[in-house]
């Protein structure tokens, strides 16, 4: 009875997964065209699901031992009783094999219902919690089933009872694990994600590259659509991506927005952008809400949408709020922890875009910072002839005089604000002392773009950036070097789609070339403790987390870490043009990043941005001490003495 059964359920259940898995690939396939890889992604896909995304799961060991083992267990599981239970091939030594792989599958199994009796906040529920039951099911189930192949149990062994529980057994496993990958549920994730790391819309990623540019719209095509409005607007494998959340919550526990309070659940955000692709509300959602001011979170069920309907109603309810997007700071420490390396910032931009080119609805003083941006190439509306004013008495040298440096320095609207001009002032002391053959741009400078496009201003931040590209086109330098992350990270990874490739540093690695270079003579710190708050633009953006330490290091200054450093460091709630949206929560992002700093007992705290600078010393009451890196090692410079002339000697007149 087993024998005839088995294969049945079997490949009944295989059929029905490849029904479903046509119907949902031509559900992905309503999103834009997108050029892939289709049989280069296909053979990448097992290196890179078994490497670079358990390379992203491995920085928690006890989920990392259960993925290897269930998963591991169930693949091997699936494709041996598909060979002896399917096609019959009742071989002892491949019993014995599919006997050790359900053994694996049911000890992952069991750490999988570990977890889930006592299931950390950021975890789904719902139908997550049956998941454990059915892995259990499955192997336990085609463990007994197989035990006669293998020739411990003699055929027939329990009779038709043993047989009908065993098919029952059976049948539940198989439809969770075979049918539910492709038609819906926990399993969903494994279908997905697999073709997800296979078509991944930045398949840079993977081998150690590291790709975190905005994507380039291209304004010249009038069917191009300026953002996205609907589901169908994004790309196909943006969707898929979606898909293949599996809903472990590590984006939302990662997400400063959702810590203060804000309207934004990263998870939540990815999951909505599902069910507004397959059409319905969000009331199966089964973890947490998008945080209200309340504190209750914001109801499951009054958000709805479809394919082809705006995914923000900015009169009424759809699917998602505007403030959920707005309060998004771009950090991404959301996708610096998702397993299945979904791209939600991407997803959060492109939504602006749309809401920012087509609605015109930038909150607050959003439409106020693009007409200036538009007006006098800044945010703050400054007039453009006071960009150097900071520098007066410091004798700047031009490009435009020069014509050929080693080193242009990209000042950056750091240059409009008191505060960071001296971080300026204090970084051109160094290239001085370090006898750098460098220059400015002068008046001939404009913002770099950043903040604009974060806003969703592609128009602007495309203007200036050409505009820019321009300029620069005109001199010749090795390398460019700036005391902002947000403009290195835009000169260094976004200007190239618009022709412009340049080799662009941060002031932290610069510094710490001149200091092995041994071209700065310095003193030690005579200070207090320290500790160093870690730009998001930097770090995570850019992966440099070891220069600013370097530099720190070699001027006596033994870092005191935060909980939160290197690429898990708490975002200060400064970027993505967060401060000008302004979207309230239960607490400032700024406050709760102090609150990090104190904990370390640190005096001062050390940073390379000055965004952060201006978030951080922002905070209200008693704080350590704000210094720029750049203002530290100037600090301890040792200018050496000018040479003394010897005095001309006299001479006696001959009479």
């Amino acid at each position: 009875m087993l024998n005839t059964l088995l294969p049945i359920l079997l490949f009944a259940a295989l059929g029905l997964a490849v029904l479903g898995a046509g119907k949902r690939f031509l559900m992905w396939r309503r999103g834009r065209a997108s050029k892939v890889d289709w049989l280069g992604g296909l053979l990448a896909m097992p290196r890179r699901y078994m490497v670079d995304l358990h390379h992203v799961v491995a920085r928690d060991k006890y989920i990392a031992n259960t993925h290897v083992a269930t998963a591991g267990g169930f693949v091997l599981a699936a494709a041996l009783a598909i060979l002896v239970h399917g096609f019959g091939l009742h071989n002892r030594i491949l019993g014995f094999a599919l006997l050790a792989a359900c053994v694996l599958m049911f000890v992952g199994a069991l750490f999988v219902a570990k977890r889930r009796r006592n299931p950390p906040a950021r975890l789904s529920k719902g139908p997550w919690m049956r998941l454990p039951k059915s892995l259990l099911m499955f192997s336990v189930s085609f463990f007994i089933a197989t035990l006669p192949v293998a020739g411990i149990l003699p055929e027939g062994f329990g009779g038709w009872i043993l047989a009908l529980l065993l098919t029952v057994g059976v049948a539940w496993g198989v439809s969770e694990l075979f049918f539910g990958m492709t038609w819906g549920g926990p399993m969903k994730h494994a279908f997905a994600g697999a073709l997800h790391l296979a078509w991944h819309r930045r398949s840079e990623r993977f081998g150690g590259g590291r790709s975190t540019g905005l994507k380039a719209l291209n304004l010249d095509d009038p069917q191009a659509p300026l953002g996205v409005e609907k589901p169908t607007d994004f790309t196909w494998n943006q969707l898929l991506g979606f898909d293949a959340c599996v809903q472990c919550g590590k984006c939302e526990a990662a997400c400063p927005a959702f810590a203060a309070g804000q309207p934004l659940n990263p998870k939540k955000l990815i999951q909505d952008m599902v069910v507004g692709l397959a059409g319905g509300t969000d009331a199966k959602f089964a973890g947490s809400p998008y945080p209200s001011l309340d504190g209750r979170g914001k109801p499951i069920g009054e958000h709805s949408g479809g394919p082809h309907l705006p995914i923000v109603n900015l009169n009424g309810k759809a699917l998602v709020d505007a403030e959920t997007l707005w309060s998004c700071t771009t950090c991404r420490a959301c996708v610096e922890e998702c397993p299945m390396m979904i791209e939600h910032v991407d997803a959060i931009v492109d939504m602006r875009r749309h809401l920012t080119l087509e609605k015109g609805a930038t909150p607050n003083k959003g439409a106020e910072v693009l007409d200036n941006l538009i007006a006098t190439d800044n945010p703050g509306g400054f007039a453009p002839g006071g960009r150097l004013n900071w520098a007066a008495d410091l004798n700047l040298p031009l490009l435009s005089d020069k014509q050929n440096v080693d080193v242009l320095f990209w000042v950056g609207d750091g240059a409009f604000d008191m505060r960071n001009q001296r971080t300026l002032r204090a970084f051109v002391k160094v290239l001085k002392a370090a006898k750098v053959d460098f220059a400015v741009l002068g008046l001939e400078e404009r913002d770099s773009g950043d903040l604009a496009r974060r806003l969703g201003d592609e128009a602007t931040f495309q203007q200036l950036a050409k505009r820019n590209i321009a300029t620069l086109a005109k001199y010749q330098f090795s390398k460019i070097v700036t005391c902002d992350p947000h403009s290195f990270h835009v000169l260094k990874n976004e200007y190239g789609e618009l022709g412009g490739r340049y080799q662009v540093l941060h002031h932290s690695t610069y510094m710490e070339q001149l200091i092995s270079g041994q071209k700065l003579n310095l003193g030690q710190h005579k200070g207090g403790s320290v500790t160093y708050h870690d730009p998001c633009y930097l770090g995570r953006y850019n992966g440099e987390y070891e220069a600013p330490r370097n530099v720190l290091n070699a001027i006596g200054i033994e870092v005191k870490e935060m909980q939160r450093s290197g690429f898990r460091s708490r975002c200060c709630g400064g970027g993505g043009g967060a401060p000008i949206t302004d979207i309230p929560g239960k607490q400032r992002i700024p406050d709760m990043r102090m609150g990090d700093i104190k904990e370390t007992g640190a005096e001062l705290v050390a940073v390379g941005c000055p965004q952060c600078t201006a978030m951080l010393e922002g905070v209200v009451g008693p704080r350590p001490e704000v210094k720029d890196i750049a203002e530290l090692v100037a600090d301890v410079l040792i200018e050496q003495a000018a040479p003394v002339k010897a005095a001309p000697r006299a001479t006696a007149e001959v009479l």
